[in-house]
């Protein structure tokens, strides 16, 4: 891309943004109606054009029953890709809506609706207009969150929700490049003002922007350490591949029980923590049943399997065994983990009796 966020986004340069789609039976692409998915649809309908065989588009809109402007946006998203050439369809969230978490459960459903959408098209991918500029926020809001590192790497370019692609293929591109280029191609678009409502988080990062900007922390950079810590991540998740088959050859005379992941617990304290985390996040993701742990649970897990780790290994100096009891016995996110003979057992959890227990949550056994 060029180096000037301000100027419009060119034939050529569009090509390489969509070159890794080409060979895709057919695309649905995500547009809402403002500047960016409208760039999104602009850009890739040119693209396609330029194409003597390559994949069939369908635009997409997903009215969310949240402002009454929206099924007017829907309506002009469908007369532009008409006037494309291209297919259009308005999906609509239908149903109650929360109370709180509003912007979250309105992300679930429109990519549900997307996924579904992409289905019936015969779609490989679905196409979403996230810009450096919305990186730039989500890696500011995991921040402030505490994430991980995995959570720091922000949005990949493709990353796969049920059973279909999701292709970000504007990530690099700032959104003051897309505005030029639809005010070049004399395209309108939508002003959505819940993008400047305070009340959500969002927004009120967007706000501050500019002052981080000034100190040295704009988008651009901020995209460019998601895309460092994204690196640095997908060099952990080797070494945890490394780290599981480590554990499963200290194994190979014991055949592993259905439903169980089991480690040596001598051999799994060997491992750096943040492979160990992982080791358990995996593990409790695969087999529990309340949803994906927290990271900030399975730390406290972890250093309450070191700290039994390390009163079994003075009971056992002591000449004290535990005799086949377990040291220690927890519940996570619907996983059972418990230290029993010097092994750590990650099982799917018994089903809760009472609502008295937080979902999720961390229980001594």
């Amino acid at each position: 891309m060029s180096d000037d966020d301000n100027s419009p986004i060119s034939a050529r340069a569009a090509k390489q943004l969509f070159a890794e789609l080409k060979a895709a039976p057919a695309l649905v692409l995500a547009v809402s109606g403002g500047p960016d998915s409208v760039a999104l649809m602009w850009l890739a309908a040119r693209w396609r054009r330029n194409l003597a065989r390559g994949p069939e588009l369908t635009v997409v809109t997903v009215d969310h029953g949240l402002r009454v402007e929206a099924a007017r946006e829907a309506r002009e998203v469908k007369r532009l890709a008409a006037e494309l050439g291209l297919t259009h369809r308005t999906l609509r969230w239908r149903g109650p809506k929360p109370a709180t978490g509003l912007p979250a459960a309105a992300r679930e459903a429109r990519y549900r609706l997307l996924a579904q959408a992409a289905r019936s098209a015969g779609a490989s991918h679905v196409l979403t207009a996230h810009t450096r500029d919305d990186q730039a926020e989500t890696l500011l809001m995991r921040l402030l969150r505490g994430s991980g590192i995995a959570g720091l790497s922000a949005m990949a370019r493709l990353t796969t929700r049920d059973g279909i692609v999701l292709a970000r293929p504007l990530l690099d591109v700032p959104k003051s490049q897309l505005i030029a280029t639809l005010k070049r191609a004399r395209i309108d678009f939508a002003d959505d003002p819940t993008n400047r409502d305070a009340s959500f988080t969002r927004p009120r990062l967007r706000a501050l922007l500019p002052r981080l900007a000034a100190e040295g922390g704009d988008a651009r950079t901020l995209a460019r350490l998601s895309s460092r810590l994204a690196r640095a991540n997908a060099a952990v998740e080797v070494l945890t591949d490394g780290a599981e088959r480590f554990l499963r050859l200290r194994d190979r005379g014991d055949a592993p029980q259905p439903g169980v992941r089991s480690f040596e617990a001598a051999a799994f304290a060997t491992l750096p923590e943040e492979v160990r985390l992982r080791l358990l996040l995996r593990a409790i993701d695969a087999l529990g049943h309340e949803g994906p742990a927290e990271l900030g649970k399975v730390e406290t897990l972890l250093a309450a399997l070191d700290r039994a780790m390390h009163d079994q290994a003075m009971a056992e100096r002591r000449r004290s065994p535990a005799n086949g009891r377990a040291i220690l016995k927890q519940t996570l996110a619907g996983a059972l983990i418990s230290l029993v003979g010097g092994r750590i057992h990650i099982a799917p959890a018994p089903a809760r009796r009472s609502q008295g227990n937080v979902k999720g949550g961390l229980k001594g056994g």
